[in-house]
């Protein structure tokens, strides 16, 4: 079923996490401090709207490298949702050319967090860790006919990297809803 993302407050600040990575080791929120832009996504392997934009994911990943910091991060139950474990999310990252950590929210503390809604929700903050841009990747969907580009985050990223700022005129992510463990969706 199709979620939109909750449009957590721009200026919101960028909550903690220190998470497991799928090749193992562990990423921290301040590992990713100092960078002037900092992505935060949280993706899924099993969705079709975050399959439809996968490999323009890693696309804007190799365009903007080293002046951005990304890292993903998957909250689903993989228990329930077997494509979502770390095998099937390493297979992904492969496929799709994801060059930055890809982490694991076991707990889904962190989802919470960060009011993350759906599979794909993107959160981009400036280099003081301040939410500059939450919503969609661009207007594309499954059984649009609107191509791939990232057009409506890279211009999010383009104005943080400027010194600009950001439009507060922006659109929810659409995707699938988080697999919330029994009893763990937010009240």
């Amino acid at each position: 079923m199709a979620a939109n993302s909750f449009m957590v407050p721009l200026g919101t600040p960028a909550p903690a996490f220190d998470l497991t990575a799928i090749n193992g080791g562990s990423v921290s929120l301040e590992d990713l401090k100092g960078s002037p832009a900092t992505l935060v996504i949280f993706l899924s392997n099993h969705c079709p709207y975050v399959r439809h934009i996968e490999d323009g994911i890693g696309a804007l990943a190799a365009d903007y490298d080293a002046r951005l910091s990304i890292v993903a991060i998957s909250s689903n139950d993989s228990v329930n949702y077997p494509d979502d474990d770390p095998t099937h999310l390493a297979e992904q990252a492969e496929r799709a050319g994801f060059t930055f950590p890809y982490l694991l929210d076991e707990t889904q503390e962190v989802a919470k967090a960060y009011r993350a809604a759906c599979t794909p929700d993107f959160f981009l903050y400036d280099a003081q860790m301040q939410l500059v841009y939450r919503g969609e990747f661009d207007g594309s969907r499954p059984g649009n006919s609107e191509r791939v580009t990232g057009a409506s985050l890279r211009a999010a990223i383009d104005a943080v990297l400027a010194g600009d700022p950001v439009p507060e005129d922006q659109r929810p992510s659409l995707g699938c809803g988080i697999k919330w463990k029994p009893g763990n969706a937010p009240a």
